[in-house]
């Protein structure tokens, strides 16, 4: 029998299948219009000891997670600026790692930047590596007279080294690309509140570590054609910032350096446009308050100032690297020139305590503003496939405004004095430690006034019941105190109201209530008997069914009316183990448990060298 070589054991076929996937996938990309830029002189000479992987392919390849560390540890081995770092371990067990650079001196403010958390959005990656040899062997080593560097080159490293000639169609450039998701298959990027994955932990522990004065997490874009290369964001734009202060210097100061920087270097810098509709360009662009499962969300909540950078998928690879390199330049000089600033509306917005806060919204029906937009016409066509028409790309460019719209809130909430978590729930506690949420831990049983509230099981938020209530918690429960600078945070993880809460985040969704349903044959003549002996309870059963039609038409409505009056209706739900407290506590806490010390993961050198 014959036996026939694998294509996947032969180098060169599959560098022709990339590139072949490669040819197929940009063909359905409208035409890249051509570019030239000041920025095209960062490129390495091709002789040059440092070049990167990426600068030596001509950008058509980035290095996989091997190359990319053995690049690094070559330069940690060469320059007193560099060393690197593990600060954890992926789901399938990589290291993770961060590059420091750094000069002498102690009290500087960090710039903290992170590329992939989306692995097939690696250009982060590429341009941190060029950056950082040209800080250390090319002449700007000023950089870090007045900042440190933390650069994570690649988060999501499991992702990353599940390459595809076949990811990420929609984005022009390199012959394979990583994944989106983790090895969980989680959304790194939807996993800063929960910490449900080991890399979003490890990268929250750093944050705590470091406290950046500004945190930048690379993407790249999806969706529709534009001619912005290089856009960016914050968390609602400012306008619906939990953390005012730092969101005021984010879109003016930071904003009109970083814009000027880019122009200069002959890019087209924008905000980065989240549609209504990309199918329908025309709707509009909207912008939203965040929650704190996303990067931008979870640096409002906790008071760091935080970029979402998204360079544009259908721009030649290079050019997207080149302008998220000179952007992250300008960041650093910026931070540099601004920390005294930065610092004092950290402090201004850590030390404010808002009395309500927006817990869930909705987009606006009218406009907020109409913004001018740097576009590119399209048509549309008959598909066969579909059966309908069909958006298509021209390539050519139209300057247009679009209306942009806002969001209004949908639910609120006040904040309570505390909230108080029963010691069963060490899942929630430790998760709140890690994001550095203070608290006090219970040296003895107590009995309190605090208010409950339950459900019919942990999967259904619906009719809560809720109740002013004495609750005994034993040793062990812990008590978050609202006047914190982490007091949003804590309101969104916490109260069951909160899209971003514990209990919408699925903790509970196997929850049951202590007692199940009474079946009707049951019920009903509990429900009669209730009737015949309390004749007051019976005159408020008629008053509510003269006033209500659908309850007097609705049997089942009818008997639940009576069930939530018996004795037996707080033991057929499910109690949410977060309680509110609005009064005045003389429990006793544990002075030996920390109330502000999160659990940070130990950060070790990778090489034997002094960390420095």
């Amino acid at each position: 029998m014959p036996t026939f070589p694998s294509i996947f054991s032969t180098p060169f076929l599959l560098m022709s299948l990339a590139a072949s996937a490669s040819t197929a996938a940009s063909s359905l990309l409208p035409p890249a219009a051509p570019w030239t830029g000041a920025s095209e002189q960062l490129v390495a000479a091709p002789n040059d000891p440092w070049i990167t992987p990426a600068e030596k392919s001509d950008f058509q390849d980035s290095p996989d997670a091997a190359r990319t560390l053995g690049y690094l540890r070559a330069m940690d081995a060469k320059s007193d600026l560099l060393s690197l770092h593990t600060f954890g371990k992926s789901y399938q067990g990589r290291e993770l790692v961060y590059v420091l650079a750094k000069k002498p001196g102690a009290g500087k403010p960090v710039v903290m930047i992170q590329a992939g958390i989306h692995a097939g959005e690696i250009d982060g990656k590429d341009a941190g590596l060029m950056l950082l040899r040209d800080i250390a062997f090319h002449g700007r080593d000023d950089l870090l007279d007045r900042v440190d560097i933390v650069f994570i080159p690649i988060l999501n490293v499991d992702a990353h080294e599940n390459a595809s000639p076949f990811g990420r169609p929609n984005m022009r450039g390199l012959r394979t690309k990583g994944a989106r998701t983790n090895a969980q298959g989680l959304d790194l990027n939807r996993d800063y509140a929960r910490l449900q994955s080991p890399e979003i932990a490890a990268v929250v522990a750093l944050l705590q570590r470091f406290d950046p004065a500004l945190y930048i997490d690379v993407h790249v874009s999806d969706g529709t054609d534009y001619q912005y290369d290089t856009t960016y964001t914050f968390a609602g734009w400012g306008s619906y910032a939990r953390s005012r202060a730092t969101a005021g210097w984010l879109m003016n100061d930071y904003t009109t350096a970083v814009d000027a920087a880019l122009v200069a270097q002959g890019h087209v810098p924008g905000v980065y446009p989240s549609w209504i509709d990309e199918d329908q360009p025309g709707k509009g662009l909207r912008i939203s308050a965040e929650g704190p499962r996303y990067s931008t969300g979870y640096g409002d909540f906790a008071g760091i100032p935080t970029v979402l950078v998204e360079s544009h998928t259908m721009k030649p690879y290079k050019r997207r690297v080149l302008g998220t390199y000179v952007l992250l330049e300008q960041s650093i000089r910026t931070v540099a020139r601004d920390h005294a600033r930065i610092a004092q509306a950290k402090s201004q917005d850590r030390a404010a305590r808002p009395a309500r806060l927006m817990t869930a919204w909705e987009r606006d029906p009218e406009p907020l503003a109409t913004r001018d937009f740097k576009g590119y016409r399209y048509d549309t066509y008959d598909s066969k496939a579909s059966g309908a028409r069909e958006l298509r790309w021209t390539g050519e460019p139209v300057d247009i405004g679009l209306p942009v719209y806002g969001v209004r809130s949908a639910r609120e909430m006040d904040f309570p004095k505390a909230w108080w978590v029963r010691p069963e729930q060490q899942d929630i506690i430790a998760t709140l430690r890690a994001h550095g949420v203070q608290m006090q831990a219970l040296a003895s049983q107590c009995t309190l006034p605090l208010e409950v509230v339950g459900f019919a099981n942990g999967k259904d938020r619906t009719n809560p019941y809720k109740a002013v209530k004495n609750v005994t918690l034993p040793t062990g429960a812990v008590r978050i105190t609202s006047d914190q600078a982490k007091r949003s945070l804590a309101a969104a993880l916490l109260a069951p109201e909160s899209d971003d809460s514990f209990l919408a985040q699925g903790y509970f969704d196997q929850a049951l209530p202590p007692e199940s349903r009474l079946p009707n044959h049951l019920l009903a003549p509990l429900a009669d008997r209730m009737m015949e002996s309390d004749p007051a309870l019976r005159a408020s059963f008629e008053q509510a069914l003269a006033g209500d039609k659908a309850l007097s038409s609705d049997p089942q409505a009818r008997l639940r009316w009576w069930l939530e009056r018996s004795d037996y209706f707080e033991r057929s739900l499910f109690t949410y183990p977060v309680f509110t407290e609005n009064g005045t506590t003389t429990c006793r806490f544990d002075a030996g448990v920390s109330a502000d010390a999160p659990a940070i993961h130990d950060v070790q050198a990778v090489n034997p060298r002094e960390t420095r």
